[in-house]
Order: C-alpha cells, then structure tokens, then sequence
C-alpha cells in the first residue's frame, strides 16, 4: 500500500525575514511551499515581514532617520550658512512615513510571495509532529493539519516581560508601542541599555524627551569591542543620554499619571518618575505555543531550539532557523542567510554558513557595526594580535558632512596578518562594515586592504587607513 503523499514539500512557520526568505528560496529550487503567519497590527489587516518589519527594526530606523534631520535642523544648519526659525517636530506625520514605509515592505513580501508562488496562509501554527502542523485561522474557523516533507520553524521572537514592570502599554509599554507613539513624552525611561533600548533612545532624545536608561550590567554594551563601547559611552552621553549602569530595577507603581520607578544600584536605592517607561530587556523565542507537547522537540531552559550544524532540529527534517535558534546573533541579516541555507540543504544543494563573518550593527546616531571578535575575547584566549584605531575627523569627507565622531578599529592576527575583527563607531557604520566582511571572508590581510584602492574623499578611507595604521605607514594621523 503506498504511502499518502503530503500537502507540501516544505511548511515554513513565520514570514519573517527568516520565514519569507526560506519559503521564497525553497519554491525557486522547485519545492511546493505553504509560508504561515500570525501577524496581524491592531485594527488592521493580516500582513507579512514579522515583527521586524511591522514593529521592529525597520520602523526603528525609518523614525530615526526623521529624528536626525529634526535634530539637524534644530542644531547643525548654522555651520552651513542656514538659518530656519520655530521648527515644529509633528510627530503624527512622522508615524505615518514610518508606516508607509512599513506598508510598502509589506507588499513587496506579498509580491514576492506571489511571482514565487508561495502559499500563504494566515493562521496560528503548531508543530504536531515531524510532518504534521495544526493551524488555526486568526479569526474564525476550525483547526486543520496540514503535512510537508520537511518542516521550517522561522516564528521569531518577542520582547521579554518584566513580573516588576508589567506592560499595559499606556504608562508602562513595550518596543512596538514606543514606535507608534503620537507624541514626545517630556520624560522617557527605559529599562536596558542594549541594542534595542539604546535605539529607542537614540530616537526620542534627538525629538526632545529627556531620556534615562536603567541597565542592571555595570558595564556598558558587553557585546561590543570595550574601546567601542567606551566611546558609545562618551558620545551618547554628550547627546544628552543618561545612561546608569549597575541599575537593577525593583518595583514600579503608576502614580499621579506618571511611572514611578524604584532601583538599586552601588549607591544604594533611589527613585525617579517618568511619563512613560518601556521594557526593552532584551528578546525571547517564540516556542512558547508553537510546539505541541507530542512532538517531543528538544528546547533548552530558555526555550531556543537545539539544531545542528545544518539547523537541523532533534527531529528529522524539521528544520528551525532565526531568532528561535542560538547558532548566532539575533539579527535579520542571519535569519536570512539562514533561510537559504536551510532551503538549498533540503534541495540537496550546500552553501555553508560563516557564522564569524555575520555583521552587528546598532542603528544609533552614530551608528556601531563590527565583525569578527573583539580585542577582549582575543586577549582572554592569548591570541597574538595587533590594532590600530583611526578615527574619522582625520577623514575630509567626514570633515565636510560634519560627521567627525568615532572611528574605525582594525584587529590582525600579528604574525600573518590576517584580519580577525573591525569595530565601527560612526556615520554610516552599517554600510562602512560590508567591506571589512567581504575581506574577513575572503581571508584578506591588513596589507590586502592597504594595496586596495579607496576613492578620495570618502568616509571608506578610514577603512583603508586602519589598514595602513597596522603595517605603520598611516598617511593622516601619527603612529
């Protein structure tokens, strides 16, 4: 008796950049593919791109790029000769570029979708077993299963809940409601000081809130390279941030329609007040409802799944890949990569990931990005190395945009020269580090960016002049 064919070669759950990117990818190499999606925003319709389209980075971004050039505006003009007069922030208007453009991505997906004949279903997912997922349409219907050959977990994840702040998204509110706020709070607190929580205050400083961040680490952004971090430190600080380490948040109570705020530090307990607080504590996968209790799929404490070098999960051919994973940073960019991967392994097609060449990048004015490893992890295993900093007002081309904060911090391996990390603080650090990722990638050397011709002038010189700072022939700053 032969067995009963399958729905579809291959189930994706989630149309994030993961989801959408692993479901586009498998129906080009000829795979019938389902995508399922449970996103929809308040009052509004069913929509792919997931949170990091509809509620997280891209809206993130899209509001700072209108909060820089208000604060340009406002503060930078008169270098150049121009004067403005009573300029106004409208912060409605504002919101409705940033969904606009948030709309705009949306549909792009959905073409996508379509030109690759991608079957999309909006309903809530659970993986079942390894071929079988219940779904259940959003707003009305019965559940049904649905089978594949093999299966993509790609759900994401949500921001983590505090039980000392609970979210009610009025007084105390999470990161997508900060995102659609309609007007500048007087006074902003944010517990983290992460990646997320330093974005966010990025944007309302520079649109006039006065912005404290509690972050229980005594050091600020671990993650980074130290003398990165320091100068993030320095440079936010200047802006007007209130960073204050070593914070552990202890209770919060709404109070006279304000957030009143109680933490502990070195110094001993202390309390502020704030028109609005907002969680920004860091993310968790979404496994929470997405596994069924017979599948039996292994998760750790935390909740990520366990994958192999494939993303290849404790059950055959389900396959888990993003945010649900901790094979490496939560960042779009390696969902992505990872959602091709996945997709051509299951083609029987091989295109290994480089999870040492993945760039970080903070969206922050200026902007961090490194890849590789940072001089502290170098050090902390005795690897044999040598550095060199240059910064960017030794730059012309940051001379004449006005953007001289920060540097560019290249790391070799000192006897081969091989380059193990660049860090980047600095105007357009997002796009200056694809340069430093084609070379690590490439396995180049210090002395391969050196001979590599930059124009002049341009901000990529700082690459290039890193690379001279190492071999000692710096041509615009002594070494």
């Amino acid at each position: 008796m032969s067995q009963q064919k399958n729905d579809f070669d291959v189930i994706v759950i989630g149309a994030g950049p993961a989801g959408y990117v692993a479901a586009t990818r498998a129906t080009q190499l000829g795979l019938k593919t389902a995508c399922i999606d449970n996103w929809k925003p308040k009052g509004s319709t069913p929509c792919l791109g997931g949170n990091y389209v509809n509620g997280g980075c891209i809206s993130a971004v899209a509001l700072l790029e209108s909060a820089k050039l208000f604060n340009l505006v406002n503060h930078d003009l008169d270098d150049h000769g121009i004067s403005v007069d009573n300029i106004q922030a409208d912060i409605p208007r504002m919101q409705q570029r940033k969904d606009a453009i948030v709309k705009l991505l949306n549909q792009q997906v959905e073409k996508i979708f379509i030109d690759n004949k991608v079957e999309c279903i909006y309903a809530y997912a659970q993986l079942v077993n390894p071929n079988r997922v219940e779904i259940t349409p959003r707003d009305e219907g019965l559940p049904r299963v649905i089978t594949a050959d093999k299966i993509i977990l790609a759900a994401g994840s949500s921001p983590v809940e505090l039980s000392f702040a609970p979210i009610d998204n009025d007084f105390i509110i999470d990161v997508q409601t900060v995102l659609d706020l309609q007007s500048v709070p007087k006074t902003l607190g944010i517990i983290g000081a992460g990646a997320i929580g330093i974005e966010l205050a990025g944007i309302w400083n520079k649109l006039g809130s006065q912005v404290v961040l509690l972050e229980a680490q005594e050091s600020f952004m671990t993650m980074a390279d130290q003398e990165i971090s320091d100068e993030a430190f320095k440079l936010y600080s200047q802006q007007g941030l209130d960073i204050r380490l070593g914070a552990r948040v202890i209770s919060t109570h709404i109070e006279q329609d304000q957030v009143k705020v109680e933490y502990e530090d070195s110094q001993g307990r202390h309390q502020c007040f704030f028109d609005k607080l907002v969680v920004a504590s860091g993310r968790k996968p979404n496994t929470e409802t997405l596994i069924a209790a017979s599948a039996d799929l292994l998760l750790d404490e935390e909740g990520f799944v366990h994958v192999d070098e494939n993303c290849c999960s404790t059950l055959p051919g389900v396959y888990a890949i993003g945010d649900l994973t901790l094979s490496g940073p939560m960042l779009a960019h390696k969902g992505i990569e990872e959602g091709i991967f996945v997709a051509e392994h299951i083609a029987e097609k091989q295109s290994p990931i480089n999870y040492h060449t993945i760039p970080n990048v903070i969206y922050t004015d200026p902007e961090i990005a490194w890849v590789g490893q940072t001089e502290q992890d170098l050090l902390a295993i005795g690897e044999n190395i040598k550095t060199c900093t240059f910064p960017f007002d030794a730059t012309s081309r940051s001379q004449i945009k006005g953007t001289t904060a920060g540097m560019v911090k290249m790391i070799m391996q000192a006897d081969s020269e091989i380059i193990l990390g660049v860090h980047i603080i600095g105007s357009l650090a997002s796009e200056l580090i694809a340069e430093a990722v084609l070379a690590m990638e490439f396995a180049a050397t210090a002395e391969d960016i050196a001979r590599t011709i930059h124009a002049h002038p341009t901000i990529s010189e700082a690459i290039h002049e890193s690379a001279l700072a190492l071999g000692g022939r710096s041509l615009h700053i002594s070494v």
